[in-house]
């Protein structure tokens, strides 16, 4: 998967980079934004249009949800039951807030993921060293998510323009130093960036916050039109 990780101290992010980097997602390093900035942001909660597929709401409210419930971050590898396998709700990586999401919709990307690979395994990136599928972790890999997204039709160009990412789209980032990050588009509007806040896992559990443009944005997919 492009993988995750704003990382604690320099220890641990040593030990993240040599032990953990299947579940990138958090970076190295980061720069937060100041507490000015995120703590009190102006915002409004829009209502999707009325032609949105009732998927997208119900994905959107099963994202934002996790915030506050989500609480920390962790990309050790942990064996999962499968289908419907998951890592306990306080903790997860960027990745398992999608998977979580998906999963209130009635879609297991566990399950969609392992299988798709089953069948187009070459097709699939193996970056991290991996030689064979793995239902405890594939789905949970930023990279494998990308190109199971893609398989099914489901990316969207990549600009930098605003008006292009709706609420229930995902979006995933390269943060640099070959780490990947994923997320979901909220219906929260920041009235003074004219754009919507996304939700996420970086670091310090579930967020829902401005960042869509932080980072380079690798890709671009809307699962429900």
């Amino acid at each position: 998967m492009k993988n995750e990780n704003p990382s604690p101290p320099i220890l641990w992010g040593l030990l993240a980079s040599l032990v953990l980097a299947p579940l990138s997602c958090r970076p190295a390093q980061t720069s937060q934004k100041n507490k000015a900035e995120t703590s009190v942001p102006s915002t409004v909660v829009k209502p999707l249009p009325p032609t949105a597929p009732a998927e997208v709401k119900l994905l959107v409210e099963a994202a934002v949800a996790q915030e506050g419930v989500t609480k920390s971050y962790d990309p050790s590898y942990v064996t999962l039951d499968y289908p419907n396998g998951d890592v306990a709700i306080e903790t997860g990586v960027c990745s398992d807030v999608i998977v979580r999401a998906f999963r209130k919709v009635g879609i297991d990307l566990q399950k969609e993921v392992h299988e798709d690979m089953r069948n187009a395994r070459s097709i699939y990136p193996t970056r991290w060293g991996a030689t064979a599928i793995d239902s405890s972790i594939d789905h949970r890999r930023v990279l494998n998510l990308m190109t199971y997204f893609d398989r099914q039709g489901k990316s969207l160009t990549i600009s930098r323009e605003a008006k292009d990412y709706l609420p229930g789209d995902i979006v995933a980032w390269d943060l640099g130093g070959g780490i990947d990050h994923i997320g979901i588009i909220t219906n929260r509007w920041d009235l003074k960036e004219q754009r919507y806040l996304i939700v996420h896992n970086i670091g310090a559990g579930t967020k829902v916050e401005d960042r869509l443009f932080d980072w380079q944005i690798t890709g671009h997919y809307r699962y429900f039109r």
